[in-house]
């Protein structure tokens, strides 16, 4: 399947996933949320690898590795997200979030010795200013704390080193649906000891609304979109697939706009517009005649998806 097809199923469902998330804790304390997402997710991974036959045995190095990336991509970071959108506009969160690629390209050069792409910069400029136009009205309120500022700063950070974890996984040879279902059960096991700790009163919510929105955040929203982003990552680095976090609140608003009448005025066009500019600066084809002029980039290059 082409990087292009897995770059926009990521952008398509985790665009998606915002509502689902809103309608999953109406119903349950966020911790309990969180919890039930993976435990349903590692649950139906782990058992369609172990029906199919294709759970290999790993070893106590690999499960090390697995438990980071359950720690990075599958717990920690959507705790800290979360408690950030408790006390923040879900606009200034998105463009906190959305400077996911700049923390894989910082990552990168100092854990990998990585060198950024070299259109990286000029997309992000214009994606972030991107966001920050579509969330305008929600940037004026200005009504975050600190705290929830540094918890949505701690869990893009998060979310960036469990990328960069995922390519050591990769490279410790374990095939990515199995060290996704492994890692997600480590995650869950993460999240159950965490809301133990936080003595959160354990129910099981009767709502269908829930269940259903549980069971989308679960599986196209984990299994299959987690799949998806980290092909990205292992075919055009870390720092290109982050670029997925400018997309999505694009496509979250356009299922606004029609779930919840969300008003497209024209500084939000105008933001949507500069994404999308953004995302043809990363990833578009260059033009012939600049590409027979410019040298080729020795490092930090991938196929291109346009």
């Amino acid at each position: 399947m082409p990087v292009s097809v897995h770059y926009a199923v990521t952008v398509l469902i985790w665009g998606l996933t915002w509502t689902a998330i809103r309608l999953q804790v109406e119903s349950a304390a966020v911790d309990l949320a969180v919890f039930y997402r993976f435990v349903m997710a590692s649950a139906v991974a782990l058992g369609l690898l172990a029906l199919l036959r294709r759970l290999p045995r790993l070893n106590l190095a690999q499960h090390g590795w697995l438990l980071l990336q359950g720690l990075t991509l599958y717990s920690v970071n959507f705790l800290l997200i979360y408690r950030a959108a408790e006390n923040m506009t879900s606009g200034l969160l998105a463009v906190i979030f959305s400077l996911a690629a700049l923390f894989n390209a910082i990552n990168g050069w100092l854990w990998m010795r990585q060198r950024p792409h070299v259109r990286l910069y000029p997309a992000m400029v214009l994606g972030v200013s991107g966001v920050a136009l579509l969330f305008w009205h929600d940037l004026r309120l200005g009504n975050a704390s600190l705290a929830s500022i540094l918890f949505a700063v701690a869990g893009t950070f998060w979310f960036s080193m469990g990328n960069l974890i995922s390519v050591r996984v990769r490279e410790a040879g374990i095939p990515l649906l199995v060290a996704n279902a492994w890692a997600m059960v480590y995650g869950a096991v993460i999240l159950g000891i965490w809301c133990l700790i936080q003595g959160v009163t354990w129910t099981l919510p009767d709502s269908a609304v829930f269940w259903g929105a549980t069971l989308f955040l679960a599986v196209p929203g984990s299994i299959v979109a987690f799949y998806c982003y980290l092909t990205v990552i292992q075919t055009l680095g870390a720092d290109r697939a982050g670029y997925a976090t400018v997309l999505f609140p694009v496509v979250a608003l356009s299922v606004s706009t029609w779930l919840e009448g969300f008003d497209w005025t024209l500084t939000a066009i105008a933001g949507a517009g500069l994404a999308l500019l953004g995302n043809l600066v990363l990833f578009g084809r260059r033009p012939q005649w600049l590409a027979r002029r410019a040298p080729a980039q020795v490092s930090g290059t991938g196929p291109d998806i346009g």
